[in-house]
């Protein structure tokens, strides 16, 4: 990092320390919500804070309130011994949350709205959560969790600035993370902490992208031989597994989107059942021709809905080279039979392909090549993933489909080089001005591809430029910077917060996935 840039960064930050910042003037929260409002009191906050739920109407018969509230006393504590004395001093005894709906399905577009209060007087002191849905209540859980730091004089835990109230509600109901177990395995528990870290900054859609052409890693039991197709015997999941990432998911507010691409990327399919490939040379797409082809299809999504609840499936449908049809002599002729060139075939691959979703119960999402090629002809309840560039978002929902942005120039991040003030400043919305062409934006997407990612580096390799895409989905479009170096030092603060929750988060300043440039404060790197 060059000296002048690390200079500006450093003054940018210098100073900043949470207790500091939540004491002054900064409101040190991440996404910003819609509405904040705060005072000069400083509380603490008991060792043994209690959950009440008196009057609510939500009955909590799975535990996800309770579950969320433990996990949030952690995290407030951050494993510090809080050992301190609390007498003469103003404490909050604990939270009582009032949750209107006793329906706990995690539908997509479910209310995520709550509004949170904390007061600055009273006996005893309790904080107040309102909330449509227990997933609202997450959500204001993970707030309270950001007003609270630790006083490392008294040995307990503080919250400045109260009396607050917060009133707050996503500005798009899809904010996603793509994962990529096709390209490198990821481990369930390494999954699960991505789950866990996408909380903190309220995105609510994991994308896995479960399979590729390098591997297949989901045991199938429609057609156990696929995995056949993994890198290897242990680098696998069972549906088993999958069901537990995906229940895991939803008692965080994260719904799970399961893809299979096709019918390109598809190369690992053809390891387990060969008749699968257009031959044993040229292996992907998969053979057009061949109704085997879609039975596997229709196998595959009938084992997904008994595991994968979420209203959508993605069948990608991109980078489809279609070369292998016509130079395979049984699917050429197959082509010359039926009146379809190339073209024709792809067509009508993912057609055929979005039908038997639906059969399933699903919506379908496809990567945007199905659009720009054959836009007229995808099934209205199509969801159009916008990835190659800007101006697709703007047709797709003239045309009345609906779509997702995640597009590759800011919200790739795998694309090392794309910095986190282009993840802050991408807008889903720009040129469609249109109220009801805006409704069918569902939100965006960052992307974590994986073919130079793991285990090992998933996670600095995310964050904290995926929170940056976060807060742009989530907070109101008034209330986002117009630059993003006036939230420079809030998202340093919350990468920090990261860090001590145990995300390695990267540092802020260069490149993505990058490392402390020289011995440092966190909040200056």
């Amino acid at each position: 990092m060059a000296p002048a840039l690390r200079l500006v960064l450093a003054l940018a930050l210098v100073g900043c320390c949470c207790a500091a910042a939540a004491a002054g003037g900064r409101v040190d929260l991440w996404p910003m919500p819609a509405s904040v409002s705060r005072g000069a009191k400083t509380l603490y906050v008991a060792k043994d804070l209690r959950l009440s739920t008196a009057g609510s109407a939500y009955s909590d018969g799975k535990a996800i309130l309770a579950d969320a509230f433990r996990r949030m006393l952690g995290i407030v504590q951050m494993d510090h011994a809080v050992n301190g004395s609390y007498r003469g001093l103003p404490v909050l005894q604990g939270v009582r949350v009032s949750v209107h709906s006793m329906d706990d399905e995690l539908k997509f577009g479910v209310d995520e709205s709550y509004k949170l209060t904390v007061p600055a007087t009273g006996s005893p002191m309790y904080a107040q959560i309102e909330a449509q849905t227990v997933y609202g209540a997450l959500h204001a859980f993970e707030t309270f969790s950001q007003l609270c730091y630790f006083d490392f004089t008294l040995g307990i835990t503080g919250l400045h600035s109260a009396p607050w109230t917060i009133i707050d509600k996503p500005r798009f109901p899809y904010r996603g993370l793509l994962i990529d177990t096709g390209r490198h395995y990821l481990p369930v528990p390494v999954i699960k902490g991505v789950i866990d870290s996408m909380t903190y900054s309220k995105l609510n859609v994991l994308h896995w992208h479960i399979v590729d052409e390098q591997s297949f890693p989901l045991d199938i039991p429609s057609y156990p031989k696929l995995s056949n197709g993994a890198y290897s015997y242990s680098e696998k999941y069972t549906m088993n597994d999958a069901l537990d990432i995906v229940q895991y998911a939803e008692r965080r507010g994260v719904n799970v989107l399961a893809e299979i691409d096709v019918p390109g990327h598809t190369r690992s399919w053809g390891i387990g059942y060969p008749a699968l490939s257009p031959s044993a040379t040229c292996q992907q797409p998969l053979d057009v021709s061949n109704e085997f082809t879609f039975k596997v299809i229709d196998g595959i999504l009938s084992d997904f809905s008994k595991v994968f609840k979420f209203k959508f499936v993605h069948l990608g449908g991109d980078e489809v080279d279609t070369s292998c049809w016509t130079t395979t002599p049984r699917i050429k002729t197959w082509l010359i039979q039926h009146g379809m060139n190339e073209s024709d075939a792809y067509s009508y691959f993912v057609l055929r392909a979005q039908k038997i979703a639906i059969s399933h119960g699903y919506d379908i999402i496809n990567w945007e090549e199905t659009f720009n090629n054959f836009g007229d002809k995808l099934d209205r309840k199509t969801v159009v993933h916008n990835w190659l560039g800007g101006g697709v978002a703007e047709k797709v929902v003239s045309a009345g489909l609906r779509c997702i942005v995640s597009n590759q120039d800011k919200w790739y991040l795998d694309h090392l080089d794309a910095l986190w003030q282009g993840f802050y400043m991408n807008e889903p919305l720009t040129n469609i001005s249109n109220p009801e062409q805006q409704k069918l934006i569902l939100g965006g997407e960052v992307c974590m591809w994986g073919e130079h990612i793991d285990a090992s580096d998933i996670q600095q390799t995310i964050w904290p430029r995926a929170a940056a895409a976060a807060e742009r989905m989530w907070t109101p479009i008034e209330k986002l910077a117009k630059d993003p170096s006036a939230v420079t030092a809030r998202l340093s603060h919350f990468r920090c917060l990261l860090n001590e929750r145990g995300v390695a988060a990267a540092p802020l300043a260069g490149y993505g996935r990058t490392a402390p440039s020289e011995p440092d404060s966190c909040i200056r790197q």
